[in-house]
Formats: structure tokens, C-alpha cells, sequence
């Protein structure tokens, strides 16, 4: 059985490093442990070494901020780079000479339960075709993210 893959971001690596926590960047990537209503804490982790009535022991972990983990989408940019919540994507279209970029964020939308970008389900802004202008547009790709890359969404919609 595959089980969803989480990532957070973790500003400051220094404490990664010193422990040997494996990571990409500022993002470590792993298994989410929920901290329960009474933590302020979730933890990403390893892979599951052992289980008792005891205790549960994992390769390693690190503690993140309760919520602030990111679920994989389970899908691909056009570049076959797996795509999180938080990643923000760019696509263009051509319109005649002019090339507009969209930079667009994926979200999780719980009224929907499934990923989106921008106000489209992922899936569909994975797609060739973009039905509301009615022209040809570029597979998206990641640029970014959240939390190293806002300016691109803010400069996007200024």
C-alpha cells in the first residue's frame, strides 16, 4: 500500500544537518506524524523501523509546525518533478505575438477535496488545452514555491 508522501519546509537547516536529517534544501520530505489536539507539533519521519505496545521507532524525524505540512499531489510538472501543495506553477500562452506567464499556486481545497491551481482543478491545469481562451499553452512547470518564492505571486497580481 503506497502512503501519501508530506514535505515541510524548515527555515533554518542548521539542527537538520547536526542530526543527520535528511533533506532538500529547506524541505524535508517524509511521512506525517499528526501531533494530536493537545500538541502544537506535527513531526515529519523516516521510514518505520519497529512497533511495540510501547513504543514506535523511525528512522529519524523532525518536529514542524502543527499544519504546515505538505501533501504530494501524487502528480508530475511537465519536467516529471512530483508536485506539492505550495509549489507554484508557470505556464504560458501565446496569444498572437504575445506570450502571457501564469504563476499559479496548488492548494488543496477541502469543498472540493482535490488539489487545484489558481480557481481549476490541477488535473486540468496539467492539460494542453486551456478550453476558456481557446488556445495552445505550455505544460505547467514548478518555479517556486511559497515560501522561498512568494514574489512571484505577488508580482503576478499587482
Amino acid at each position: 500500500m503506497a502512503y501519501p508522501k508530506f514535505r515541510a519546509y524548515i527555515k533554518y537547516t542548521d539542527d537538520l544537518d547536526y542530526n543527520d536529517v535528511p533533506h532538500k534544501g529547506n524541505f524535508v520530505y517524509g511521512n506525517l506524524i499528526e501531533g494530536g489536539n493537545q500538541s502544537n507539533t506535527d513531526a515529519i519521519a523516516g521510514d518505520l523501523i519497529e512497533i511495540h505496545a510501547e513504543y514506535v521507532n523511525v528512522e529519524w524525524w523532525q518536529s514542524i509546525e502543527k499544519g504546515s505540512a505538505e501533501q504530494s499531489t501524487g502528480m508530475k510538472d511537465d519536467n516529471g518533478n512530483e508536485i506539492y501543495e505550495g509549489d507554484i506553477l508557470a505556464t504560458s500562452s501565446r496569444i498572437g505575438r504575445e506570450l502571457i506567464t501564469d504563476y499559479l499556486k496548488v492548494d488543496w481545497r477541502e469543498d472540493y477535496a482535490g488539489f487545484f491551481c489558481g480557481e481549476k482543478p490541477l488535473f486540468a491545469c496539467l492539460s494542453e488545452w486551456d478550453n476558456d481562451i481557446k488556445y495552445p499553452q505550455t505544460f505547467p512547470e514548478i518555479v517556486g514555491n511559497v515560501h522561498e518564492n512568494p514574489e512571484l505571486l505577488e508580482a503576478h497580481h499587482d
